[in-house]
This record gives C-alpha cells, sequence and structure tokens, in this order.
C-alpha cells in the first residue's frame, strides 16, 4: 500500500464534510448488448485500469496519511436507473438525485450509473444509453478522470495503464495552500491568483530521510521503522522504540514546517517586490458575495445540458474557454438585471491543470477571473477576460508562488485533518474568487464506446457548495462542445430562464466576436 498524497487526501477528507464527487456524463447510441453484456463489459475492462482497482484504507491511530490498497470491481459499482418514463427531461431529474449523492472511497472510489433506451435526447439517435462514471475526488481531478474514463470506454479489447498510478514517494509534492484549491472544489469562494506549478524539493536541514516527506503505512503508530528493520510490537524495549521513533518523526516534521515557512515568508516578500516592479501580476482583488452565493447550504441539485457543434466555439483568435467565459459573462448579467439585482462586478472561479505529475492526482489551481460586467461590447468583453485569464495564469505559474504549498506538504497528518475539520466550509466568506464556476476539459476524439455504441457527447457538473450555487462545466468531444449547468434551485428558481439566456448567447458568440488583438490565451 502506498499513501495518499496530501492534496488528496485532503479531498477525502472533505468528502466527509460535503458533495465533492465527479460526474462525468457521456450519452452513447443505444447499445444492442444486454445490460448484464455491459455490465460484463465493465466488469471485465476495469481489471485492466490500475486506479479502478483501488481503494483508501484510513489509519486507524489518524497519525498516518490514508492509503491505497488493492480490490476487485464489486457488482455494485454498476448501477442500472429505470426511470418512470425513459426520456431526457426524466434523465435530467435523476440527475439531479444523483448529484445529491457520495461514493465512499474506502469501499470503492467510483461508481458507474447507466441509463438505457432515452428518447428525445440532444442527438438524432431515437434512443440512447447514458453513462455516468462517479468519482471521488481523491482518486482523480477532472482532466485524470477523464482520462479514466476514456480508458474505460477505449475501443477494442486492450488498454494501456494510466499514469499517475499508486507512488509511494512524496518527496516532490508540493500539495495546495488550503481554502484555495481543495475548498473551492466545495463551492468556497477563496482567490487562488497565488497558486503556482509543482518544484522539485527544497532542501532542508535535519536528520535525512529514506524520501523526503515520504508516508507509508510504515509510519503508522505503532508500525516503526528504525534503521530499515522492523521492531516488534510486543515488549517495553519494543514499546520504547516505538515511542522514540514518534518523537523523532514529529521533531523532523516541525524542522521541515519551520524551515519550509520560512522560506515561503521570503518568497511573499520577493514575489510581493516583483508585483511592485510590475514584473509579476497584482493578485486578483476578489468580490463581494452576491445573489448567487446564498444561502450557506445547498437546497437541491438541477442540471441542465447544451450540446453544442464545436464550430459555434470555433472564434479565430480566441480559446474555447475565453468564448465560454464571454458567454456565461454576458448571460449571467443579463439574468440578474432580469431579476432586478445590482451587477456591478462579476467573477468567475476557473480551475487550471497543472503539468503532469504522476505522484498525485489533484494536479491543478483555481483562479478568480474578472468577467468584466459593464463592458457592452462583446469583443473588448472577451480581449478583457482572456487578458485577466492569462495574467491569473501568470501568477499562478509563478515559481515564488510555490513556497506556501511546500509547507502544506510538510504537514504530518494529524495537523492537516485538524484543519480540515476546522475549516468553516459552512460560512460565506466578506470576499470570494468569483460568483460563479466555469470548469473546461477537452475529454479527446470522439472514438468511444460503450458495448458496440458509439460515443455522441459527454458532459460534467462542477459541484457546489456553501458559495458556490450555480456552476458550469464545459467539455469537447470530437466535434461536440457540451456546457452543463449545474444549480441550486434555491439560488435560482428560475434556472431555464438562465440556460435560454446562456443558449442565446452562445448563438451570437460565434458571429458577434472577431478575432482578438494578441494571441489567445
Amino acid at each position: 500500500m502506498s499513501s495518499l498524497a496530501p492534496q488528496d487526501a485532503t479531498m477525502y477528507w472533505l468528502s466527509g464534510r460535503g458533495r465533492n464527487d465527479l460526474f462525468l456524463l457521456y450519452c452513447f447510441a443505444e447499445s444492442r448488448r444486454s445490460t448484464t453484456e455491459l455490465r460484463s463489459f465493465v466488469a471485465v475492462r476495469s481489471r485492466t485500469i490500475t486506479d479502478l482497482r483501488v481503494r483508501v484504507t484510513a489509519d486507524p491511530t489518524g497519525r498516518a496519511y490514508p492509503a491505497w490498497a488493492d480490490c476487485a470491481f464489486s457488482d455494485d459499482q454498476f448501477v442500472e436507473h429505470p426511470l418512470p418514463d425513459a426520456d431526457w427531461p426524466h434523465l435530467l431529474d435523476a440527475l439531479g438525485y444523483l448529484l445529491d449523492s457520495s461514493v465512499d472511497a474506502a469501499w470503492r472510489p467510483w461508481r458507474l450509473h447507466v441509463f438505457r433506451n432515452i428518447r428525445n435526447a440532444p442527438t438524432p439517435d431515437p434512443a440512447v444509453t447514458v453513462a455516468v462514471l462517479q468519482i471521488s475526488h481523491a482518486l482523480a481531478d477532472g482532466k485524470h478522470a477523464a482520462d479514466l474514463a476514456r480508458q474505460l470506454f477505449a475501443p477494442g479489447a486492450g488498454t494501456e495503464q494510466i499514469v499517475p498510478t499508486v507512488v509511494a514517494d512524496l518527496g516532490t509534492n508540493e500539495a495546495p495552500d488550503l481554502g484555495i484549491n481543495e475548498m473551492s472544489d466545495l463551492g468556497m469562494g477563496v482567490d487562488s491568483s497565488a497558486g503556482a506549478e509543482p518544484s522539485s524539493a527544497i532542501e532542508e536541514p535535519g536528520p535525512a530521510r529514506k524520501t523526503l516527506g515520504a508516508r507509508t503505512t510504515a509510519d503508522s503508530a505503532d508500525g516503526a521503522m528504525v534503521e530499515q528493520g522492523r521492531v516488534g510490537r510486543s515488549g517495553p524495549i519494543a514499546e520504547g522504540v516505538c515511542r522514540i521513533g514518534r518523537g523523532v518523526r514529529a521533531a523532523a516534521d516541525m524542522c521541515r514546517i519551520l524551515w519550509r515557512g520560512w522560506k515561503a515568508f521570503r518568497a511573499q516578500r520577493k514575489l510581493a517586490a516583483l508585483t511592485t516592479a510590475g514584473e509579476v501580476p497584482a493578485p486578483g482583488t476578489g468580490y463581494p458575495p452576491g445573489p448567487l452565493n446564498g444561502p450557506e447550504q445547498v437546497g437541491g441539485h438541477v442540471v441542465r445540458m447544451i450540446v453544442c457543434g464545436a464550430e459555434e466555439f470555433r472564434v479565430p483568435g480566441v480559446s474555447v474557454s475565453v468564448v465560454a467565459l464571454t458567454a456565461v459573462s454576458i448571460a449571467l448579467e443579463r439574468y440578474l438585471s432580469s431579476r432586478g439585482e445590482p451587477v456591478d462586478r462579476l467573477g468567475a472561479q476557473v480551475p487550471m491543470a497543472l503539468p503532469a505529475a504522476a505522484h498525485i492526482r489533484n494536479n491543478y489551481r483555481s483562479l478568480g477571473v474578472d468577467l468584466c460586467a459593464g463592458e457592452p461590447d462583446p469583443r473588448r468583453r472577451a480581449a478583457a477576460i482572456a487578458a485577466d485569464l492569462a495574467a491569473r495564469r501568470t501568477r499562478a505559474l509563478h515559481p515564488l508562488a510555490a513556497a506556501q504549498d511546500a509547507v502544506t506538504a510538510a504537514l504530518p497528518a494529524a495537523m492537516l485533518r485538524r484543519d480540515i475539520d476546522r475549516y468553516p466550509l459552512h460560512t460565506i466568506p466578506d470576499s470570494i474568487a468569483g460568483h460563479t464556476v466555469v470548469s473546461s476539459v477537452d475529454r479527446g476524439p470522439a472514438d468511444l464506446v460503450f458495448g458496440d455504441a458509439p460515443v455522441r457527447f459527454t458532459g460534467g457538473f462542477p459541484a457546489l457548495g456553501s458559495v458556490m450555487h450555480l456552476t458550469h462545466g464545459v467539455h469537447g468531444l470530437g466535434n461536440t462542445i457540451t456546457v452543463s449547468v449545474h444549480a441550486d434551485p434555491a439560488a435560482l428558481p428560475d434556472l431555464d430562464t438562465y440556460v435560454d439566456l446562456l443558449r442565446t448567447t452562445l448563438q451570437e458568440i460565434a458571429t458577434t466576436l472577431t478575432p482578438l488583438p494578441g494571441p489567445a490565451k
């Protein structure tokens, strides 16, 4: 067994306080295969995928990080859901109920929900099969979850193992700063413009370890490793050695925290100096909560999906993310104005993937991007959004910003767990990173199959939380791009009104926007 990286353990512990699972929807043509055959296909295929054959095991003492353990496919990981009326509106209703559920990663960290013979889907098919892959956020972020789904539905009999697989070496992990990334997945509106890409381990003073920051099951409370030799668990001498070992590890952990804290302080001062000199973009200013950022408790889940041809997002010089952000900006401003709400400022929380790192599964930062409310010209608005997104990315990827992450990476499991348990998830802060979430992932070519049925489109639903009661997923697959809208009916009782505005805005964008000045961001 090998330990969860600190940021993955954070996602696991947060799942006990709110809904943060990932839900990846894939719409296929209706398969000629029986449900029994489809279940067998999933069982056989999942055996070849390393990350679909693990579960979480917790250290009973709470002193060590949870670990990954091998497990076999269980029949209850494939669930067929009969609907009272097998049409698209009833499917959307069923998705709302699914989004209020969580998998137990200690049992199995994923489950496949299947809906068959669905009529009136946004495809030319008379009927479709919809598969919804529910994945614990401890197992994957959005990009890695899409990789796992691609492995599961890849054509042909063979699959290749995916990276990241389970790795024990956490020595170069750079864990996220609590309250910036993991908390944002539960709707916590915290500005994350200071995030950074992973960097190599910082050299530190103190006793040498086999791997800096590495934690395995041998580091649990009763199991002691002394000079690479295991000490027995009974007898006064063994118990004394165990206590000494725990004391040494605690002292080493504290040294690492203090050392990295000092390095982080120096990095913050240097980053501030570079910001003052204009060499690094200033951090985001945050936004006051708006009418869509409450009540604190999520009252329910409602979803809608807008399936578009990819050509509707193809604007020369403009990225898909900027097109989507511009459309959301205009539609949201129109919607709030129709409700009589003031729209002085609007912001969006945008997850940004980081360079691949095999030892961590949740490998991203969340950026607070200005949606430039009040700008009447769509072209200028899109250019301003692109510029702000580029500035947030530049600051988030600056190497100096990684020093604070190194402090979190050095925290012992018990200390990190305590911080997560005490974090005020259900309190709306005075300043938030954005009023909504816009998450975009390209899920690759449309060559996936379920049984013998080809894929038509894909979608996904970023989680709601105490702050974020409206989220958007933008997912590309082949020649389609789907905008999925996930809302709390307590905050948006008339979601269809907003979705109609968003659909109209998306149709306007392709003809309204012309190439922006400079390269696309």
